[in-house]
């Protein structure tokens, strides 16, 4: 799998303990994984990310 965007985000604690998710824009699948435990990543598609992260933050604005 070929990965053409990356990013980090940390949320408390800081350090290097964040999660990385990156897009491949050839199939357009999502990799996920916690730089913590950078070998256990979890794959999915791009719309079930996009729909993870829209429950996500409508979960944080109750």
């Amino acid at each position: 799998m070929t990965l053409t965007r990356s990013t980090g985000f940390v949320r408390g604690g800081g350090g290097n303990n964040c999660v990385e998710v990156a897009v491949n824009d050839e199939n357009d699948d999502v990799a996920i994984r916690n730089s913590t435990r950078p070998e256990q990543v979890i794959r999915t598609s791009r719309t079930a990310f996009t729909a993870l992260v829209a429950q996500l933050r409508r979960s944080t604005q109750s």
